[in-house]
């Protein structure tokens, strides 16, 4: 699959979640299997574009390219100058958020709440692509079907989009009003895929090998993006890939694998935020990876109690490794049907 000229490896990629989806947990993914990952959210508001949070959303350093960051906003030359300071700043790919479903992004109207001003949104695609446009930057757009179930807009928007220069559209198969609730819905994504020529990714509760043949064979998608089932077990990409290719099952890993994974993943992690921030910010991922392992009964919130209750980076890994040990030594496997959604 090419992006701009960008050919990648594979038709599994990383969505974009904002406070996941930073340089370690990419990186891990990438290395486990993923062939294409987009940064987290960033804002375009120029005021916030030097802040601590924003600087580390950005940061790339030793991320294999391409290199892909999303922004957000609702202000075409804003969102047109945050493409230009992104680009100056390693950006490869531009991606525009349209899919975020948050309250404290829609309510000033950004995320998938453009989706209720079609003029506003194809407005800022323009400006985006035209900015992008003289670095040789493609722009990407990812957005959900509609605003809510009586405003299906997604195939409009995609025409429009595709007609403004935008070079591959990602579909997160709910509408704004649902969230993350129900079931995703990939009906709209394969109406979009016979309508346009640029590739179209399909995204939603895409969280077992079977799914993920089953929604690309029912929407002739050209990739498809896992979010939520890839939280705590990045190794997903791996297996997914492995099925598709063979259609057989990949053994599951190993704790040992687990273990070298899971503490390279925390050694990146802390070198990107320090020590403070960094053991505070491991701990949902320390979660989520306690929720993907088949733990005996009642260890996985002895686990979580025990990280939360560490301050330290020493004290967060030693927690980590003893755990890891006990497990061990109890002879866990992980089961090869252990496909669920992070909570």
């Amino acid at each position: 699959m090419q992006i701009g000229a960008f050919t990648l490896p594979n038709a599994l990629f990383v969505a974009p979640m904002a406070g996941v989806t930073d340089r370690p947990f990419r990186k891990l993914c990438k290395r486990l299997g993923a062939g294409y990952a987009v940064s987290e959210m960033v804002t375009s508001r120029p005021d916030l574009q030097d802040s601590l949070k924003t600087s580390r959303r950005a940061n790339h350093e030793g991320e294999a390219a391409p290199i892909a960051v999303q922004i957000a906003g609702t202000d075409a030359q804003m969102m047109a100058d945050a493409a230009r300071y992104n680009i100056d700043r390693g950006a490869q790919i531009i991606d525009i958020n349209m899919g975020c479903p948050a309250k404290k992004v829609c309510n000033k109207w950004a995320g998938s709440a453009l989706m209720q001003d079609e003029a506003l949104a194809i407005e800022i695609v323009e400006a985006v692509v035209a900015a992008s446009e003289p670095h040789g930057v493609p722009v990407t757009l990812k957005m959900r079907t509609g605003w809510c179930a009586s405003v299906r807009n997604a195939p409009t928007l995609a025409l429009a989009a595709e007609a403004a220069g935008v070079q591959m559209l990602t579909v997160h198969g709910r509408t704004r009003e649902q969230g993350y609730k129900g079931q995703a819905e990939h009906d709209t994504v394969a109406h979009i895929k016979s309508r346009v020529r640029i590739p179209v990714v399909a995204n939603g509760d895409i969280d077992s090998p079977e799914r993920a043949r089953e929604v690309l064979q029912r929407t002739g998608a050209d990739a498809i993006m896992i979010g939520r089932a890839a939280q705590g077990r990045p190794w997903i990409f791996r297996e997914l890939a492995h099925f598709l290719a063979t259609g057989e099952h990949l053994p599951p890993p190993t704790l040992a694998e687990v273990r070298v994974w899971l503490l390279d993943h925390l050694h990146d992690h802390y070198d990107l935020y320090g020590e403070y921030t960094g053991v505070r910010s491991a701990r949902k991922h320390l979660g989520w990876y306690a929720q993907a392992l088949p733990l005996p009964p009642g260890a996985g919130a002895v686990f979580r109690s025990r990280v939360n209750a560490t301050t330290s980076v020493e004290a967060q890994l030693r927690c980590v490794s003893d755990s890891l040990d006990e497990w061990s030594a109890d002879t866990i496997t992980i089961p090869r049907d252990n496909w669920k959604l992070a909570a």
